[in-house]
């Protein structure tokens, strides 16, 4: 493995750049088998809609194997096609902005987590869970974007600072910046509820 600005790269994943950089479709699948999962469930944290998750994360493949010559062999896949996807996922958020739509946000496993906890209770508790579920919706799709894309980072992907200043290309400190802000404006939303 080599290190490199971007993070490690292994000699396979140097291996199936180059060849998908000289048009190698096989290749270039293997890349995207590899990091489908991943991509997929990034964009599903920012955009809370599978069917959009899955449009996102597979138009992002198909610009990269477009743009494959770009691909750098000594830098790691991920990022750079996450780059890709970031840039659709953030054109999705303002078109919507645009409609006056409101972004909807990553709540699957509070959400879940509260359902469960609501079958356990009874109908008033549930009508509060309710209440809170679009209390915090609204409060995570009130966050600015890359309040919103730190906080999926860390929370739901469960990256380290460092990764996601990678992935951003941005200082670790404004990823710790961005992420104390946006853990700020959720606890003001969300004041007296929880």
């Amino acid at each position: 493995m080599a290190e490199t600005t971007g993070g490690v790269i292994d000699a396979a994943e140097r291996d199936l750049i180059i060849r998908s950089q000289a048009g190698d479709r096989a290749a270039f699948g293997k890349l995207v088998e590899q990091h489908m999962k991943r991509a997929y469930f990034a964009a599903l944290g920012f955009l809370g809609s599978h069917d959009d998750a899955l449009d996102i994360s597979q138009e992002a493949f198909a610009r990269a194997f477009d743009s494959r010559a770009k691909l750098d062999p000594g830098r790691p896949f991920y990022p750079w096609v996450y780059q890709i996807m970031r840039r659709l996922v953030f054109n999705i958020s303002r078109d919507r902005k645009a409609r006056g739509a409101k972004l909807e946000a990553a709540t699957g496993w509070i959400v879940d987590d509260l359902s469960a906890r609501a079958l356990r209770e009874g109908p008033a508790a549930r009508l509060e869970r309710s209440e809170l579920e679009e209390r915090l919706h609204g409060a995570i799709a009130g966050l600015a974007d890359q309040e919103k894309e730190v906080l999926v980072l860390k929370e739901f992907e469960d990256l380290k600072y460092r990764e996601i200043a990678e992935l951003l290309e941005i200082p670790i400190g404004t990823v710790m910046s961005r992420l104390y802000s946006a853990r700020k404006s959720l606890a003001k939303r969300l004041e007296g509820v929880v």
